[in-house]
């Protein structure tokens, strides 16, 4: 991809996310706590998810009409070429709640990875872009490469497993061994925020088990372009549409997450 057509689509992107959290803020702590409609017994959505996917997908179509469109809510194709992955409110737990921490995130996956990725936090504009080979960006300053950190200085991500049953043990083993190696631990409710602020160095490690692609598709190539380690708990390079356990960290945060992880959880995928 040249620098032309990175430009356009990262600029297609960006309005995309923009005009999602023109529809997203507005709505914010305007109703009680816990609204929404329950889409399984752990996830919820509502119309603001719902009306923030077609803007996404709308401004998306028009920059890149032979993409494909794997989003959280509308539609989950992913083509044979080009694939916008799509999460147009990452954290609607959190919105719902008036807490506000949530993002949205939109990728393009090209051959089994992503090109572009971008990360926008409506609530205060945020925002993280990255391009494969074209380094990853916070506000337009480039993020740099993650260096070596002894795992005691490390504030450490994750996920509780909400939506893994039996996994609960292993989390909450993984996790005292994390609190035994490392300085603390956050659970903010958005993973692509996490991956985000991982990439930035405000995170030094993380671990999850049951994310899906577009929680993380765009965070995994500002990952890529800091020089962060990711793998699954096996050991296997991380595909998120094949995979649902995901470790992280710079180096020396890295090595030891992935022990903890395979000591309580095993070889799980």
């Amino acid at each position: 991809m040249d620098e032309s057509s990175r430009g356009f689509l990262l600029g297609a992107m960006e309005r995309a996310a923009r005009a999602a959290a023109a529809i997203q803020l507005p709505e914010f702590r305007k109703r009680d706590p816990g609204w929404g409609d329950a889409k399984d017994s752990s996830d919820f959505v509502s119309f603001v998810d719902l009306e923030s996917e077609k803007a996404i997908r709308r401004i998306l179509d028009a920059a890149l009409p032979s993409a494909a469109f794997f989003g959280e809510e509308t539609e989950r194709s992913l083509g044979a070429g080009a694939t916008w992955v799509v999460d147009p409110l990452d954290g609607t737990t959190n919105y719902l709640s008036g807490y506000d921490h949530f993002a949205v995130s939109i990728a393009l996956w090209e051959e089994g990875c992503p090109v572009l990725g971008l990360v926008l936090k409506p609530v205060d504009g945020e925002l993280f872009t990255a391009s494969r080979g074209g380094g990853a960006f916070r506000n337009g300053e480039r993020l740099h490469t993650a260096t070596f950190l002894e795992p005691r200085g490390a504030l450490v991500g994750t996920g509780t497993p909400y939506r893994s049953p039996g996994t609960e043990d292993a989390f909450f083993g993984t996790t005292r061994r994390v609190l035994g190696a490392c300085r603390d631990i956050r659970r903010t409710g958005s993973a692509a925020l996490d991956l985000s602020h991982l990439a930035s160095g405000f995170l030094q490690g993380f671990w999850e088990v049951d994310l899906q692609p577009y929680d993380v598709a765009a965070g995994l190539l500002m990952l890529s372009e800091t020089g962060h380690g990711y793998r699954n708990f096996a050991g296997d390079a991380y595909d998120p549409f094949r995979h649902r356990t995901f470790v992280a960290g710079r180096p020396g945060v890295f090595e030891v997450l992935r022990e903890a992880v395979l000591a309580e959880y095993g070889p799980l995928e």
